[in-house]
Order: C-alpha cells, then structure tokens, then sequence
C-alpha cells in the first residue's frame, strides 16, 4: 500500500470528536493503518513512579487515529485535499493534489 499521510504532513481530522483539529504527523503505523497526530486525540495515561527521574502520576499524550478519520492538508491551497499517485518522466512515484494534480513534496 502506498501511503498518502507520511511522518511530518500536516492533516486535519475529518471526522470523530476532534473533528477540525489540524496537527503535524508524528508517527505513522502502517500495519496498523494508523497515526499519531501532534494535539488529537489526547488519552490520559497512569504511569507508575521510574525511579528518581520519573514520578508516577496522570500523563496526557497523543493516541493513534485511524488513517480514513485524517486528510491531508495541502500545502499550497492550505485545504484538505484526497492524495493521488503520478510516476514522473524520471521514474520517481509521487504524492499529487487530486483536484488540482499538483505534485505534493515531502
């Protein structure tokens, strides 16, 4: 499978309680069809004290969400927008804007 969202994209949440919220990819779990997203999703963690360094206690951080609850933000309309797939005169397979085919970077 090719993939549409990659580490460092900017998306926003289409659908689901944080619907609207935009936020940059942390991480993406391809197997999983899954990703971390910088600001959505926050879950409360109980951790147990680590020693010293670490006291226990309730932590926030960012859950996964599901790759089809996400789009992508274009980069020059700053719009969400469905990703294409074109292969170059040079062999390269790269990310394309679907309305208006523009070749997404990164």
């Amino acid at each position: 499978m090719a993939a549409r969202i990659r580490k460092g994209d900017t998306v926003v949440v289409i659908t689901g309680s944080d619907k609207g919220k935009r936020g940059e990819v942390l991480r993406v779990l391809p197997k999983d069809e899954r990703a971390v997203v910088k600001g959505v999703n926050i879950a409360k963690k109980h951790t147990k004290p680590q020693g010293m360094g670490k006291p226990g206690g309730i932590v926030e951080q960012e859950a996964t969400i599901h790759l089809s609850n996400v789009m992508l933000v274009d980069p020059k309309t700053d719009k969400p927008t469905r990703v294409g797939f074109r292969v170059l005169d040079d062999g390269r397979k790269v990310r394309v804007s679907r309305p208006g085919g523009a070749v997404i970077e990164g």
